[in-house]
Protein backbone atom coordinates (compact mmCIF):
# COMPACT_ATOMS: atom_id res chain seq x y z
CA UNK A 1 0.00 0.00 0.00
CA UNK A 2 1.34 3.40 -1.02
CA UNK A 3 2.36 5.72 2.17
CA UNK A 4 0.07 8.62 2.36
CA UNK A 5 1.54 11.91 2.73
CA UNK A 6 -0.92 14.68 1.89
CA UNK A 7 -3.97 13.01 2.26
CA UNK A 8 -3.24 10.79 5.09
CA UNK A 9 -6.87 11.91 7.30
CA UNK A 10 -7.50 14.10 4.66
CA UNK A 11 -11.30 13.55 5.24
CA UNK A 12 -11.07 14.78 9.17
CA UNK A 13 -13.52 16.59 9.86
CA UNK A 14 -12.91 20.32 10.51
CA UNK A 15 -9.72 19.97 9.12
CA UNK A 16 -9.63 22.75 7.44
CA UNK A 17 -9.69 24.77 10.32
CA UNK A 18 -6.77 26.32 12.20
CA UNK A 19 -7.72 24.24 15.63
CA UNK A 20 -7.63 20.67 13.79
CA UNK A 21 -4.86 21.45 11.41
CA UNK A 22 -2.57 22.53 14.90
CA UNK A 23 -4.00 19.22 16.76
CA UNK A 24 -2.13 17.83 13.78
CA UNK A 25 0.88 19.44 14.18
CA UNK A 26 0.38 22.01 11.69
CA UNK A 27 2.34 25.01 12.41
CA UNK A 28 4.42 23.68 15.04
CA UNK A 29 8.25 22.06 15.36
CA UNK A 30 8.34 21.67 11.74
CA UNK A 31 7.82 25.16 10.90
CA UNK A 32 9.91 26.98 13.72
CA UNK A 33 12.40 24.19 12.36
CA UNK A 34 12.22 25.80 8.90
CA UNK A 35 12.41 29.27 10.02
CA UNK A 36 15.28 28.95 12.00
CA UNK A 37 17.49 27.54 9.41
CA UNK A 38 19.32 29.74 7.48
CA UNK A 39 17.72 30.68 3.97
CA UNK A 40 20.66 29.12 1.84
CA UNK A 41 20.38 25.63 3.92
CA UNK A 42 16.88 25.40 3.59
CA UNK A 43 16.78 25.59 -0.12
CA UNK A 44 19.29 22.71 0.14
CA UNK A 45 17.04 20.83 2.01
CA UNK A 46 14.54 21.36 -0.73
CA UNK A 47 16.86 20.51 -2.81
CA UNK A 48 18.27 17.38 -1.32
CA UNK A 49 14.54 15.65 -0.87
CA UNK A 50 14.12 15.59 -4.63
CA UNK A 51 10.72 17.19 -4.66
CA UNK A 52 9.92 18.43 -8.93
CA UNK A 53 6.90 20.79 -9.91
CA UNK A 54 3.93 18.81 -9.70
CA UNK A 55 2.01 21.00 -11.52
CA UNK A 56 3.24 19.84 -14.83
CA UNK A 57 7.00 20.68 -15.86
CA UNK A 58 8.26 18.67 -13.08
CA UNK A 59 11.25 21.15 -12.27
CA UNK A 60 13.30 20.49 -9.07
CA UNK A 61 11.83 22.73 -6.88
CA UNK A 62 14.39 23.90 -4.74
CA UNK A 63 16.54 24.83 -7.86
CA UNK A 64 13.68 26.64 -8.86
CA UNK A 65 13.67 28.35 -5.20
CA UNK A 66 17.80 29.16 -5.99
CA UNK A 67 16.87 31.32 -8.64
CA UNK A 68 15.97 34.01 -7.17
CA UNK A 69 18.48 36.78 -6.69
CA UNK A 70 19.55 37.68 -3.08
CA UNK A 71 18.86 41.27 -1.74
CA UNK A 72 16.59 43.93 -0.19
CA UNK A 73 14.10 44.15 -3.03
CA UNK A 74 10.31 43.02 -2.83
CA UNK A 75 9.72 39.45 -3.91
CA UNK A 76 6.67 38.11 -4.60
CA UNK A 77 5.69 33.74 -4.13
CA UNK A 78 2.54 33.01 -6.38
CA UNK A 79 0.68 29.48 -5.70
CA UNK A 80 -0.51 28.59 -9.29
CA UNK A 81 -4.28 27.22 -8.02
CA UNK A 82 -5.67 27.40 -11.31
CA UNK A 83 -5.87 23.95 -12.10
CA UNK A 84 -7.68 24.29 -15.45
CA UNK A 85 -6.12 21.20 -16.98
CA UNK A 86 -8.57 19.00 -18.54
CA UNK A 87 -8.86 15.77 -15.65
CA UNK A 88 -7.20 17.41 -12.69
CA UNK A 89 -9.02 17.97 -10.14
CA UNK A 90 -6.90 16.80 -7.02
CA UNK A 91 -5.44 20.44 -5.75
CA UNK A 92 -9.27 21.11 -5.34
CA UNK A 93 -9.24 18.77 -2.87
CA UNK A 94 -6.35 19.69 -1.19
CA UNK A 95 -7.67 23.38 -0.70
CA UNK A 96 -10.95 22.56 0.05
CA UNK A 97 -10.03 20.23 2.88
CA UNK A 98 -6.85 21.08 4.46
CA UNK A 99 -6.46 24.96 3.25
CA UNK A 100 -3.71 25.25 6.52
CA UNK A 101 -1.01 22.74 4.87
CA UNK A 102 -0.91 25.09 1.51
CA UNK A 103 -0.48 28.22 4.26
CA UNK A 104 2.42 26.12 6.14
CA UNK A 105 4.08 25.44 2.81
CA UNK A 106 3.75 28.78 1.21
CA UNK A 107 5.08 30.62 4.35
CA UNK A 108 8.40 27.93 4.24
CA UNK A 109 8.54 28.44 0.33
CA UNK A 110 8.23 32.04 1.01
CA UNK A 111 11.10 32.39 3.73
CA UNK A 112 13.42 30.06 1.60
CA UNK A 113 12.95 32.34 -1.51
CA UNK A 114 13.22 35.48 0.40
CA UNK A 115 9.56 36.54 -0.39
CA UNK A 116 7.84 38.68 1.47
CA UNK A 117 4.65 38.73 -0.33
CA UNK A 118 2.12 35.98 -1.46
CA UNK A 119 -0.85 35.29 -3.46
CA UNK A 120 -3.13 32.55 -4.48
CA UNK A 121 -4.05 32.62 -8.15
CA UNK A 122 -6.84 30.19 -8.10
CA UNK A 123 -9.71 29.39 -10.75
CA UNK A 124 -12.88 31.44 -10.79
CA UNK A 125 -14.98 28.59 -11.17
CA UNK A 126 -13.30 27.49 -7.57
CA UNK A 127 -15.76 29.70 -5.52
CA UNK A 128 -16.29 27.65 -2.74
CA UNK A 129 -13.07 26.98 -1.91
CA UNK A 130 -11.52 30.33 -2.41
CA UNK A 131 -13.77 30.90 0.15
CA UNK A 132 -12.32 28.49 2.28
CA UNK A 133 -8.81 29.93 1.67
CA UNK A 134 -9.79 33.66 2.88
CA UNK A 135 -11.25 31.83 5.61
CA UNK A 136 -8.18 29.91 6.54
CA UNK A 137 -5.56 32.54 5.96
CA UNK A 138 -7.66 35.06 8.38
CA UNK A 139 -7.44 32.37 11.43
CA UNK A 140 -3.72 33.01 10.39
CA UNK A 141 -3.24 36.18 10.22
CA UNK A 142 -5.30 36.21 13.91
CA UNK A 143 -2.62 33.50 15.34
CA UNK A 144 0.07 35.44 14.10
CA UNK A 145 1.10 33.05 11.64
CA UNK A 146 1.32 35.86 8.91
CA UNK A 147 1.72 39.25 8.45
CA UNK A 148 4.78 40.66 10.70
CA UNK A 149 7.29 38.96 12.73
CA UNK A 150 5.97 35.48 12.45
CA UNK A 151 6.12 33.01 14.87
CA UNK A 152 8.57 35.88 16.87
CA UNK A 153 11.10 35.48 13.84
CA UNK A 154 12.57 38.69 12.04
CA UNK A 155 10.27 36.92 9.14
CA UNK A 156 7.59 38.96 7.47
CA UNK A 157 4.69 37.49 4.98
CA UNK A 158 1.16 38.73 3.37
CA UNK A 159 -0.66 36.79 1.47
CA UNK A 160 -3.70 37.15 -0.43
CA UNK A 161 -6.18 34.97 -2.32
CA UNK A 162 -6.85 36.15 -5.88
CA UNK A 163 -9.54 34.50 -8.11
CA UNK A 164 -9.37 34.37 -11.94
CA UNK A 165 -11.56 34.14 -14.84
CA UNK A 166 -12.12 30.87 -15.79
CA UNK A 167 -9.09 31.08 -18.38
CA UNK A 168 -7.43 28.07 -19.54
CA UNK A 169 -4.44 30.32 -20.65
CA UNK A 170 -3.84 31.82 -16.82
CA UNK A 171 -2.64 28.66 -15.43
CA UNK A 172 0.74 29.46 -17.94
CA UNK A 173 2.72 31.00 -15.62
CA UNK A 174 3.44 34.60 -17.64
CA UNK A 175 -0.38 34.54 -18.35
CA UNK A 176 -1.14 34.12 -14.70
CA UNK A 177 1.42 37.21 -13.64
CA UNK A 178 -0.16 39.37 -16.34
CA UNK A 179 -3.53 38.16 -15.12
CA UNK A 180 -2.86 39.04 -11.45
CA UNK A 181 -1.48 42.00 -12.87
CA UNK A 182 -5.04 43.02 -13.57
CA UNK A 183 -3.89 42.67 -17.84
CA UNK A 184 -5.32 40.33 -20.19
CA UNK A 185 -3.71 37.26 -19.76
CA UNK A 186 -1.41 36.27 -22.03
CA UNK A 187 2.06 34.51 -21.91
CA UNK A 188 4.94 37.04 -22.25
CA UNK A 189 8.09 36.09 -23.93
CA UNK A 190 10.86 34.49 -21.99
CA UNK A 191 13.45 35.34 -21.13
CA UNK A 192 13.45 37.67 -19.18
CA UNK A 193 12.05 34.23 -16.69
CA UNK A 194 9.94 35.20 -13.90
CA UNK A 195 12.71 34.62 -11.23
CA UNK A 196 14.01 37.40 -12.24
CA UNK A 197 11.49 39.66 -13.85
CA UNK A 198 8.53 38.18 -12.79
CA UNK A 199 4.96 39.89 -11.15
CA UNK A 200 5.59 43.75 -11.06
CA UNK A 201 8.82 42.95 -12.51
CA UNK A 202 10.13 41.69 -8.89
CA UNK A 203 11.65 38.35 -8.84
CA UNK A 204 9.12 35.32 -8.59
CA UNK A 205 8.66 32.33 -7.00
CA UNK A 206 5.64 30.29 -9.07
CA UNK A 207 4.82 26.87 -7.70
CA UNK A 208 1.34 25.11 -7.85
CA UNK A 209 -0.58 23.83 -4.72
CA UNK A 210 0.60 20.03 -4.73
CA UNK A 211 4.15 21.11 -4.74
CA UNK A 212 3.98 23.83 -1.76
CA UNK A 213 1.54 21.88 0.63
CA UNK A 214 4.44 19.33 0.54
CA UNK A 215 7.04 21.46 2.08
CA UNK A 216 5.54 20.95 5.61
CA UNK A 217 5.87 17.50 4.89
CA UNK A 218 9.32 17.67 3.89
CA UNK A 219 11.16 19.47 6.72
CA UNK A 220 9.19 17.58 9.40
CA UNK A 221 10.43 13.97 7.69
CA UNK A 222 13.70 15.08 6.89
CA UNK A 223 14.74 15.60 3.10
CA UNK A 224 16.58 12.12 3.10
CA UNK A 225 13.58 10.78 4.60
CA UNK A 226 11.90 12.27 2.01
CA UNK A 227 13.97 11.27 -0.81
CA UNK A 228 13.40 7.30 -0.09
CA UNK A 229 10.24 7.07 -1.51
CA UNK A 230 9.60 7.26 -5.15
CA UNK A 231 12.33 5.89 -6.87
CA UNK A 232 15.67 7.90 -8.22
CA UNK A 233 14.94 11.19 -9.96
CA UNK A 234 11.01 10.91 -8.93
CA UNK A 235 11.16 11.08 -5.23
CA UNK A 236 8.31 11.12 -2.89
CA UNK A 237 4.18 10.30 -3.25
CA UNK A 238 1.94 12.47 -5.84
CA UNK A 239 -1.44 13.17 -6.19
CA UNK A 240 -3.43 11.97 -9.25
CA UNK A 241 -6.54 12.33 -10.48
CA UNK A 242 -8.23 9.36 -11.98
CA UNK A 243 -11.21 9.81 -14.65
CA UNK A 244 -12.92 8.62 -18.19
CA UNK A 245 -13.57 5.16 -18.45
CA UNK A 246 -12.96 3.50 -15.18
CA UNK A 247 -15.29 2.34 -11.91
CA UNK A 248 -13.80 4.09 -9.24
CA UNK A 249 -12.64 7.57 -10.56
CA UNK A 250 -11.13 10.05 -8.10
CA UNK A 251 -7.90 11.58 -6.70
CA UNK A 252 -5.31 9.18 -5.16
CA UNK A 253 -2.28 9.59 -3.61
CA UNK A 254 0.47 6.90 -5.00
CA UNK A 255 4.17 6.62 -4.62
CA UNK A 256 6.05 7.42 -7.88
CA UNK A 257 7.52 4.43 -9.29
CA UNK A 258 4.04 2.77 -8.98
CA UNK A 259 3.01 0.32 -12.12
CA UNK A 260 0.48 1.42 -14.58
CA UNK A 261 -1.33 -1.05 -14.27
CA UNK A 262 -1.86 -1.19 -10.50
CA UNK A 263 -2.77 2.50 -10.65
CA UNK A 264 -5.75 2.23 -13.56
CA UNK A 265 -7.06 -1.58 -12.88
CA UNK A 266 -5.93 -1.36 -9.01
CA UNK A 267 -6.91 2.13 -7.29
CA UNK A 268 -9.18 2.98 -10.32
CA UNK A 269 -10.92 -0.36 -11.15
CA UNK A 270 -10.42 -0.37 -14.86
CA UNK A 271 -12.64 0.26 -17.74
CA UNK A 272 -15.31 -2.24 -16.32
CA UNK A 273 -17.93 -4.16 -18.16
CA UNK A 274 -15.57 -6.49 -20.45
CA UNK A 275 -14.00 -3.69 -21.66
CA UNK A 276 -10.13 -2.62 -21.79
CA UNK A 277 -7.99 0.21 -22.03
CA UNK A 278 -7.77 1.61 -25.87
CA UNK A 279 -5.98 4.71 -25.15
CA UNK A 280 -4.60 7.00 -21.94
CA UNK A 281 -3.66 10.19 -21.21
CA UNK A 282 -0.95 9.96 -18.42
CA UNK A 283 -0.97 13.74 -18.04
CA UNK A 284 -3.93 15.31 -18.61
CA UNK A 285 -5.17 15.96 -22.16
CA UNK A 286 -1.76 17.78 -22.82
CA UNK A 287 0.11 14.53 -22.85
CA UNK A 288 1.09 12.35 -25.81
CA UNK A 289 -1.56 9.50 -25.34
CA UNK A 290 -0.27 5.78 -24.44
CA UNK A 291 -2.24 2.69 -25.50
CA UNK A 292 -3.18 -0.22 -23.80
CA UNK A 293 0.27 -2.14 -24.43
CA UNK A 294 1.67 0.56 -22.36
CA UNK A 295 -0.36 -0.24 -19.30
CA UNK A 296 3.37 -1.55 -17.19
CA UNK A 297 5.06 0.98 -17.40
CA UNK A 298 6.44 2.61 -13.85
CA UNK A 299 4.14 6.08 -12.99
CA UNK A 300 7.15 8.48 -12.95
CA UNK A 301 8.65 11.67 -14.59
CA UNK A 302 11.66 9.46 -16.55
CA UNK A 303 9.46 6.19 -16.92
CA UNK A 304 6.82 8.55 -18.83
CA UNK A 305 9.29 10.88 -20.39
CA UNK A 306 11.21 7.65 -22.41
CA UNK A 307 7.78 6.08 -23.25
CA UNK A 308 7.41 9.89 -25.57
CA UNK A 309 5.31 11.28 -23.15
CA UNK A 310 4.63 12.93 -19.71
CA UNK A 311 3.18 12.78 -16.54
CA UNK A 312 2.54 16.32 -15.98
CA UNK A 313 -0.24 17.23 -13.53
CA UNK A 314 -0.95 13.53 -12.95
CA UNK A 315 -4.54 13.47 -14.76
CA UNK A 316 -4.65 9.95 -15.71
CA UNK A 317 -7.50 10.13 -18.05
CA UNK A 318 -8.59 6.33 -19.42
CA UNK A 319 -9.96 5.76 -22.89
CA UNK A 320 -12.01 1.91 -23.34
CA UNK A 321 -12.32 0.48 -26.65
CA UNK A 322 -15.89 1.60 -27.64
CA UNK A 323 -14.60 5.12 -27.76
CA UNK A 324 -13.81 6.32 -30.99
CA UNK A 325 -10.24 7.50 -31.62
CA UNK A 326 -11.52 10.60 -33.88
CA UNK A 327 -14.47 11.79 -31.40
CA UNK A 328 -11.65 12.09 -28.65
CA UNK A 329 -9.34 13.86 -30.81
CA UNK A 330 -11.91 16.05 -31.88
CA UNK A 331 -12.68 17.22 -28.72
CA UNK A 332 -9.57 17.43 -27.39
CA UNK A 333 -8.40 20.13 -30.57
CA UNK A 334 -11.75 22.07 -30.19
CA UNK A 335 -10.73 22.62 -26.42
CA UNK A 336 -7.75 23.86 -27.21
CA UNK A 337 -8.76 26.19 -29.89
CA UNK A 338 -11.20 27.74 -27.75
CA UNK A 339 -8.82 28.35 -24.82
CA UNK A 340 -6.17 29.68 -27.16
CA UNK A 341 -5.30 33.37 -26.18
CA UNK A 342 -4.89 34.02 -29.78
CA UNK A 343 -1.11 36.11 -29.47
CA UNK A 344 0.94 34.12 -31.75
CA UNK A 345 0.40 32.77 -35.32
CA UNK A 346 1.27 28.85 -34.87
CA UNK A 347 -1.01 28.75 -32.21
CA UNK A 348 -4.21 30.33 -33.44
CA UNK A 349 -4.17 29.39 -36.99
CA UNK A 350 -2.71 25.91 -36.13
CA UNK A 351 -5.53 24.74 -33.27
CA UNK A 352 -8.08 26.40 -35.56
CA UNK A 353 -6.87 24.16 -38.55
CA UNK A 354 -6.66 21.08 -36.86
CA UNK A 355 -9.83 21.31 -35.79
CA UNK A 356 -11.50 22.10 -39.00
CA UNK A 357 -9.43 19.02 -40.49
CA UNK A 358 -10.92 16.98 -37.99
CA UNK A 359 -14.28 18.17 -38.69
CA UNK A 360 -13.76 16.73 -42.10
CA UNK A 361 -13.08 13.22 -41.38
CA UNK A 362 -16.38 13.64 -39.81
CA UNK A 363 -18.90 14.67 -42.33
CA UNK A 364 -16.73 12.16 -44.80
CA UNK A 365 -15.20 15.18 -46.49
CA UNK A 366 -11.53 13.62 -45.66
CA UNK A 367 -8.78 11.80 -47.76
CA UNK A 368 -5.56 9.72 -46.01
CA UNK A 369 -4.01 12.81 -46.90
CA UNK A 370 -5.80 15.34 -44.59
CA UNK A 371 -3.98 13.04 -41.91
CA UNK A 372 -0.33 13.99 -43.27
CA UNK A 373 -1.34 17.24 -43.65
CA UNK A 374 -2.92 17.27 -40.10
CA UNK A 375 0.73 15.91 -38.61
CA UNK A 376 2.73 18.46 -40.63
CA UNK A 377 0.67 21.11 -38.68
CA UNK A 378 1.35 19.69 -35.68
CA UNK A 379 4.53 19.42 -36.06
CA UNK A 380 5.16 23.49 -36.91
CA UNK A 381 3.28 23.99 -33.75
CA UNK A 382 5.68 22.19 -31.29
CA UNK A 383 8.80 24.79 -30.17
CA UNK A 384 6.89 27.88 -32.21
CA UNK A 385 4.55 29.60 -29.78
CA UNK A 386 5.15 31.83 -26.79
CA UNK A 387 4.05 29.46 -24.21
CA UNK A 388 3.16 25.80 -24.29
CA UNK A 389 -0.54 25.61 -25.50
CA UNK A 390 -0.28 25.01 -28.67
CA UNK A 391 2.52 22.11 -27.99
CA UNK A 392 -0.50 20.87 -25.34
CA UNK A 393 -2.81 20.20 -28.24
CA UNK A 394 -0.06 19.39 -31.21
CA UNK A 395 1.28 16.53 -29.04
CA UNK A 396 -1.82 14.39 -27.95
CA UNK A 397 -3.06 14.48 -31.85
CA UNK A 398 -0.07 13.78 -33.57
CA UNK A 399 0.39 10.93 -30.97
CA UNK A 400 -3.31 9.64 -31.90
CA UNK A 401 -2.43 10.01 -35.78
CA UNK A 402 0.68 8.15 -35.08
CA UNK A 403 -0.47 5.11 -32.90
CA UNK A 404 -4.04 4.96 -34.17
CA UNK A 405 -4.06 5.72 -38.25
CA UNK A 406 -5.37 2.63 -39.18
CA UNK A 407 -8.18 3.53 -37.34
CA UNK A 408 -8.41 7.21 -38.72
CA UNK A 409 -8.02 5.84 -42.31
CA UNK A 410 -10.86 3.43 -41.49
CA UNK A 411 -12.98 6.26 -40.05
CA UNK A 412 -12.73 8.21 -43.34
CA UNK A 413 -13.62 5.69 -45.87
CA UNK A 414 -16.69 4.37 -43.64
CA UNK A 415 -17.76 8.36 -43.49
CA UNK A 416 -16.92 8.82 -47.16
CA UNK A 417 -19.31 5.95 -47.88
CA UNK A 418 -21.45 7.22 -45.55
CA UNK A 419 -21.82 10.98 -47.10
CA UNK A 420 -22.20 10.06 -50.88
CA UNK A 421 -24.97 7.16 -49.55
CA UNK A 422 -26.86 10.24 -48.10
CA UNK A 423 -25.80 12.22 -51.28
CA UNK A 424 -28.03 9.50 -53.56
CA UNK A 425 -30.47 9.50 -50.84
CA UNK A 426 -31.19 13.49 -50.86
CA UNK A 427 -31.03 13.07 -54.63
CA UNK A 428 -33.03 10.09 -55.36
CA UNK A 429 -35.61 11.47 -52.86
CA UNK A 430 -36.02 15.12 -54.39
CA UNK A 431 -39.18 15.82 -55.88
CA UNK A 432 -38.60 15.52 -59.70
CA UNK A 433 -38.43 18.13 -61.69
CA UNK A 434 -42.27 19.29 -63.77
CA UNK A 435 -42.08 20.29 -67.55
CA UNK A 436 -42.35 23.60 -68.49
CA UNK A 437 -45.02 25.13 -70.37
CA UNK A 438 -45.06 28.33 -71.52
CA UNK A 439 -47.80 30.59 -70.70
CA UNK A 440 -50.21 31.76 -73.83
CA UNK A 441 -50.09 35.44 -74.56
Amino acid sequence: MSQKILFKNIDEPGLATLDVYRARGGYGDRLRKALSMPKDALVEELKASGLRGRGGAGFSMGTKASFLPKGQMDKYLVCNADESEPGTFKDRELMQKCPHMLIEGMIIAAYAAGANKAFIYIRGEYQQQAEILERAIEEAKAAGLLGDRLMGTDTSLTLWVHRGAGAYICGEETGLLDSLEGKRGNPRLKPPFPANQGLYQGPTLINNVETLATLPHIIEMGASEYAKIGVQNSTGTKLISISGHVMRPGNYEIELGMSSRDIIYGLAGGPGDGRSVKMWFPGGSSSPVLTGDDLDLPYDFDSMAKAGTMLGSGAIIIVDDQTSVVDVALKTAQFYRHESCGKCTPCREGTNWTVKMLERIKSGEATPMDLDLMASVCENIIGHCLCVLGDAMAMPIGSMVKKFRTEFEEYIEMARARAERELMAGLSSAPAAQPHHPVAA
